[in-house]
């Protein structure tokens, strides 16, 4: 199973990845706005935002016209996306907070660490400005989406969840820089990120904050 999907990879890493990353970020912000009540067209431009603003703030920092803007299938995959949230909402209840949906959220920022991890590499950008770009392809969206949402960006005190992008980031460098082909890089990246947000959810981990450090006064 594990070397089917790296020689799935292997075929075009970029294209599978940002597949899975559009139709799973689309759909866990569409439930959010949801959850919020939003009408169907605020449910749409939240989930679009949430699956295009990272990607498209990374081919910005790459100097490349965004995809988005470039072929409707990604606009048709998003679309997706949110047509699966409404489905998905009418059958569950607090579908946003649904283990489906954290594990797509897991799954979403997997498959956008390893895109944005290999737009920064193609590109020629050295190791700091890979990981930095796959973390802001992963986490991007979900912090414009919070913004709309009229929320403070969870990814700035949820303690494991851009740090787990940042381990899929260094992975990728990693891997490539030793050799490794960008297939294996990517199933590396993917298999680090979504292992380390599923073991947070499931084990509660988090970063300290300054207050536990004992780094603030009372």
């Amino acid at each position: 199973m594990t070397q089917e999907f790296v020689d799935t990879l292997s075929m075009d890493p970029f294209a599978v990845m940002n597949t899975i990353g559009l139709v799973a970020f689309a759909l866990v912000g569409a439930t959010k706005a949801i959850r919020e009540e939003f009408d169907l067209f605020g449910v749409t431009v939240v989930g679009l935002a949430t699956a295009f603003a990272g990607g498209m703030t990374r081919d910005l920092l790459v100097n490349r016209i965004p995809l988005a803007l470039s072929t409707p299938i990604e606009i048709g995959l998003g679309l997706l996306g949110v047509g699966l949230a409404i489905g998905v909402s009418a059958v569950l209840e607090s579908a946003d907070t649904h283990p489906l949906t954290l594990l797509s959220d897991a799954i979403g920022l997997a498959a956008f660490t390893t895109t944005g991890a290999i737009v920064a590499t193609q590109a020629g950008i050295p190791a700091f400005g890979v990981v930095a770009i796959a973390t802001i392809n992963a986490v991007g969206g979900g912090a414009v989406a919070d913004i709309l949402l009229d929320r403070s960006p969870f990814i700035l005190f949820d303690g494991f969840y851009a740090s787990c992008a940042v381990l899929g980031g260094s992975t990728y460098w990693v891997v490539v820089a030793v050799g490794g082909s960008n297939g294996i890089a990517a199933a590396a990246c993917a298999v680090i990120v979504l292992g380390t947000r599923v073991g947070a959810l499931i084990f509660g981990w988090s970063l300290p904050t300054a207050q536990v450090l004992g780094l603030t006064r009372k």
